[in-house]
């Protein structure tokens, strides 16, 4: 890859940066809220330093070929007039003559049979391998990958609940209608809350679907992130009497908690579940993770 090409990737690649931060909320399919600033930033000085590479390289091209070609740099002509050398190797006179690459002891000389002609570099650019530097540009261009979803939640576990000695929930509050809230808060109230305030209230889940093992029940999900996609992990929510929409259809689910039968928390993963009573399939939040 030339300069010309390597100054062209980093452009395409600022502007793809600006794309998903400044101009949409894809961004937040990959990180929090609170990087928006230092994307936006990040591809602002891609795209300047991007230009700038072009703008240094067109003038450096167009000086090159300005400049005139230096006398003794040409091709030699033949003289016409000229004796001609004589094509054996042997001299004038008959006696023998070491010309060409190899010296007289039999060896290459200085600079072996694979010189470069004139003291120009022949050798191509940067590897092939270089190119694939394009595909996460042209990835966001055209295919930007979309939030994680009931695949990824799939193959991650809930973090065990802490262990909490004072509650620090309030109580809840809307009457007798359902009360919304987030997949994460309804974990922590149905293991952490002693007072039990999710006993008999209504509640409402707005999370995306993802197949569960056992029959008979599926989960609302929602991926928990601290920092961006990498460290994400699903908050699951068990769902019993309602049949499962299709994987990762977003939906808000109307039910009541149930309290769990036994004493102390298994070993594993356990997730708290709800008796479902109503589902209502929703769009997609601009911030999808919790």
């Amino acid at each position: 890859m030339n300069r010309v090409t390597q100054n062209l990737v980093l452009t395409l690649l600022g502007c793809a940066v600006l794309r998903i931060s400044a101009f949409s909320t894809t961004y937040l399919n990959y990180v929090k809220p609170g990087f928006q600033p230092f994307l936006v930033g990040a591809g602002a000085v891609l795209v300047i330093l991007g230009v700038a590479g072009l703008l240094q390289a067109s003038r450096t091209e167009n000086r090159t070929a300005e400049e005139p070609v230096p006398a003794g740099h040409g091709h030699l002509s033949r003289d016409p007039g000229a004796a001609e050398e004589p094509a054996s190797g042997h001299g004038r006179d008959g006696s023998h003559e070491e010309h060409g690459p190899h010296g007289r002891d039999g060896s290459h000389g200085e600079d072996g049979p694979h010189a470069s002609h004139g003291g120009h570099d022949h050798a191509g650019g940067g590897p092939r391998v270089a190119w694939l530097l394009c595909l996460p540009v042209f990835a966001i261009f055209l295919i930007a990958p979309p939030a994680l979803g009931s695949f990824a939640a799939s193959r991650e576990d809930t973090p065990p609940p802490r262990d909490q000695t004072l509650s620090s929930f309030t109580p809840l509050t809307g009457g007798t209608g359902p009360v919304d809230m987030t997949v994460g808060e309804f974990i922590g109230r149905a293991w952490d809350d002693d007072k039990k305030s999710l006993t008999g209230r209504k509640v409402r889940l707005t999370g995306f679907v993802s197949p569960a093992k056992k029959k008979g029940q599926w989960y609302v999900t929602r991926m928990q992130i601290a920092c961006c996609a990498a460290d994400a992990f699903p908050l699951k929510v068990a769902v019993k009497g309602l049949d499962a929409p299709p994987p990762d259809t977003w939906v808000a689910v109307t039910g009541t908690w149930i309290p769990q039968t036994f004493g102390d928390m298994p070993n594993g993963v356990v997730y708290p579940q709800l008796t479902g009573e109503s589902i209502t399939p929703v769009k997609a939040p601009a911030e999808p993770y919790e």
